[in-house]
């Protein structure tokens, strides 16, 4: 028996909606591309596309940065043409871990910094230190340059404080760690750097470290650029 090209569209429907609701009701949050992204998750297989998400949608992004405890001030727009112009950035006041240094950050970049915060960084230096993670050692996050500080070229996603340089932690037990001498070292202080390293690629678009070339052998480049890479 032929089924009729009307009907064929109802069932088709029918199996659309129902997975769909299969999806939402038991995947864990941290899959469920249909849950909202919440900085208490464990990373998963939709973190990715939920912060990506983010870019567009500077609403949910703040709300995201409200609901999870994170102080800011937000910044002026600045101009359209201006290729060092912020657009939905902040000042970042308070996360779980203090900065070394005060960061402007895009509101995407702060989310995602929060997420690795909890998820990855404070998990790492439990697991493979003993400790917990008292503040992040920055080079810093805005800064109006072309990559590698070229006078021509294209713009760093540092110009749009879309990014940020890391150099190193210091920890609630008065240990130093630090990328340029603790990288590789073959030690646990080098397998907690691999482990946040390697939990950052799953957080931000890039992420660069001591194997990428010279320039980053003293800290790890996170940003939420054009590209995806992990090197």
């Amino acid at each position: 028996m032929l089924i009729k090209p009307a009907l064929m569209v109802i069932f088709f429907l029918m199996v659309m909606f129902g997975s769909a609701y299969a999806v939402h009701r038991h995947l864990p949050d941290q899959h469920n591309p249909l849950k909202l992204l919440d900085l208490s998750d464990p990373i998963g297989w939709a973190t990715s596309a939920k912060l990506a998400n983010l870019e567009g949608d500077p609403q949910a992004c703040f709300s995201l940065l409200d609901a999870g405890g994170i102080e800011y001030d937000k910044l002026q727009d600045g101009e359209a043409d201006d290729p060092c112009g912020l657009s939905d950035a902040l000042f970042l006041k308070r996360s779980d871990v203090p900065y070394s240094a005060p960061v402007k950050l895009s509101c995407p970049l702060a989310a995602s910094l929060a997420l690795w915060e909890r998820q990855v960084l404070q998990p790492a230096a439990e697991e493979y230190l003993n400790t917990s993670i008292e503040r992040i050692e920055t080079y810093g996050s805005f800064s109006c340059r072309r990559i590698n500080g070229r006078s021509s070229g294209r713009w760093s996603e540092h110009a749009t404080a879309n990014a940020i340089d890391i150099a190193g932690f210091r920890m609630a037990d008065g240990r130093r760690v630090a990328v340029l001498s603790d990288w590789d070292d073959g030690a646990e202080t080098g397998q907690f750097l691999e482990a946040v390293f390697r939990g950052a690629c799953s957080v931000f678009d890039a992420a660069l470290g001591p194997n990428y070339n010279a320039a980053h052998a003293n800290h790890f480049h996170f940003d939420r650029g054009p590209w995806n890479t992990c090197k």
